[in-house]
């Protein structure tokens, strides 16, 4: 039985909006990605986007029958099947802590009233679930920042931040896919490609899966750097297997 109520709406005339519960959390989403999951497999279906609670699907042509394909899509949505094993990726993405990349690191810890190695430590200590990609090609938004950590964004803007850039807005953290305006605090930078088109997935992640940040050394930044300038560097990640209806 499903959990949710669904919306339906007309996104346009070979579109449509499906919404959850207006709200940020796990099973929403968790929900959201196994729905996709069936509707991709209709032929007619060219595009989805996923965001926090919502779908949008996007047809091949004009949606001729709008009642009649929105009940198909809820007759779908309920449709009940046996447990299977979901594969759920784990990312493990290098990040250098380095005060040269660490912009606003040593005075969210003297604000926090902690120390840098603190604040490191809280924000490899978690993996992070990606809701969904947007605002630029390959930035992914992740929940699960400790609460801790949470920071309003600065004052002013900075006009460009490096490409790789991690920072913390909010209560949200991320990173910078390329070289960008930004508004928040800057704590280190990672030297692997969030979009590449020259990749068959220009973005090697997908919404439900799972960001893991791991610190390294200065020495070692340019060394991943140089294996992914080089084209030799390969991204680790773990398989996460759950069991779902």
């Amino acid at each position: 039985m499903s959990a949710f109520h669904l919306t339906y709406k007309p996104f346009g005339n070979s579109a449509i909006l499906i919404e959850w519960p207006a709200k940020i959390a796990e099973d929403i989403i968790g929900d959201i990605v196994i729905f996709e999951k069936k509707i991709i497999k209709n032929s007619s279906v060219v595009d989805t986007v996923v965001a926090y609670h919502s779908l949008l699907i996007k047809y091949t042509a004009p949606v001729a029958n709008y009642t009649s394909t929105t009940r198909e899509l809820q007759e779908l949505y309920t449709t009940t099947s046996s447990q299977k094993k979901e594969v759920q990726q784990l990312w493990q993405i290098p990040v250098c802590y380095h005060p040269s990349f660490g912009l606003d690191l040593e005075e969210m810890a003297a604000k926090k009233h902690c120390t840098v190695e603190d604040i490191i430590a809280l924000h490899t200590g978690v993996s992070y679930l990606i809701y969904f990609i947007g605002f630029l090609p390959g930035f992914l938004y992740l929940g699960g920042l400790h609460a801790t950590l949470h920071t309003p964004r600065i004052a002013t803007p900075r006009i460009r931040v490096a490409k790789g850039s991690v920072g913390i807005g909010g209560a949200q953290t991320g990173v910078y896919p390329q070289n960008s305006s930004a508004g928040w605090n800057i704590i280190g930078k990672s030297p692997v490609n969030f979009f590449n088109t020259n990749n068959t997935a220009p973005i090697f992640a997908k919404p439900g899966d799972r960001i893991q940040f791991i610190p390294i050394t200065l020495a070692a930044f340019y060394e991943v750097e140089k294996e992914v300038a080089n084209k030799t560097y390969t991204l680790k990640s773990l398989s996460l297997i759950h069991i779902s209806e």
